[in-house]
């Protein structure tokens, strides 16, 4: 059962952007992090520190099993395993963390399927012409973009567009207890899936000779990132609707290639610009477009 939601309040948007912030900064310490280490490892280790010993203070959500399931496979597992994963494979921090915000336009689409929420003109030119600039990117491929991080860049961000629906569905729950609890999850698959794809020997060296920075990063990205990020922004999808919520994650990446730059000194290629550009329309299009569209519409009257 859904319930209705309200317009976003000064308070509502500060906290978005502080979360955009946190997340923008995040891809440079996942870059770090998953350069010597398996990437599935890192992403169980980050939502193993989430969940322990936090669990033993906060309640367990009032949820069906499916919702506790499917928001911890759809964050842990999707998302952010297979962000780690192309992270690691050449895709960089800041077009990561670009890509990822197709989330937005996953999110419509899935919404539009689930809840009957209906893709408004605007929507869609802004969907077509950042898939056209994710086409320029793809063309690069093997070159500054793999083809293959991309695909699965892609595919992690329709695991955060799946995480969006399912706290929408999952109505007026406490959100930092699904946070919570739901990481408690993707640490059994990944670390499994580490170990099949890494080696047993090598995920066992990798926790036992690791450095505290190694540790700091885990810790960032588990608390900032995962308990304060997730938390809270699920509980502003919550309160004001993934239609109005999840476009916000378009600044993202405009701290996510800043710090790239300062990190890595990630350097812009001219199509890698194009491709980039368009997509960033795109999701102003997508954000914005409404008031245009509305100008658009009103007749103008003539003069007598």
């Amino acid at each position: 059962m859904t319930h209705p939601t309200r317009p976003m309040t000064a308070r509502s948007l500060l906290l978005a952007l502080l979360i955009t912030f946190i997340w923008g900064v995040n891809f440079v310490v996942i870059k770090w992090s998953v350069a010597d280490t398996s990437p599935l490892l890192v992403a169980a280790l980050r939502f193993l520190v989430a969940a322990l010993p936090a669990v033993f203070f906060i309640p367990r959500p009032a949820v069906p099993a499916r919702i506790l399931w499917g928001y911890g496979l759809a964050v842990g597992v999707v998302q952010f395993g297979l962000l780690y994963l192309a992270i690691q494979l050449g895709m960089s921090a800041g077009m990561g963390s670009l890509l990822m915000q197709t989330q937005a336009f996953f999110t419509a689409l899935l919404a539009a399927r689930v809840f009957g929420e209906r893709i408004q003109p605007w929507q869609a030119a802004g969907m077509t012409l950042a898939f056209v600039g994710m086409g320029v990117i793809g063309a690069a491929a093997g070159h500054d973009v793999p083809l293959v991080p991309l695909l699965i860049t892609l595919v992690a961000a329709l695991g955060w567009a799946g995480s969006n629906l399912i706290v929408r569905a999952a109505g007026n729950v406490n959100v930092f207890s699904l946070v919570i609890w739901s990481a408690l999850i993707p640490p059994i698959p990944l670390t499994l899936l580490a170990g099949f794809t890494a080696g047993w020997d090598e995920i066992a060296r990798s926790v036992t000779h690791a450095s505290w920075p190694f540790w700091a990063a885990i810790v960032f990205m588990a608390v900032f990132n995962t308990v304060l990020g997730f938390g809270v922004w699920s509980k502003l999808i919550q309160m004001h609707g993934a239609a109005r919520v999840a476009p916000l994650s378009l600044l993202v990446p405009v701290f996510g290639m800043l710090a790239s730059a300062v990190a890595f000194q990630e350097g812009f290629p001219p199509g890698k610009v194009i491709g980039a550009l368009l997509v960033a329309t795109g999701l102003l299009l997508h954000v914005f477009g409404q008031r245009a569209w509305k100008r658009r519409a009103v007749p103008v009257p003539r003069g007598s």
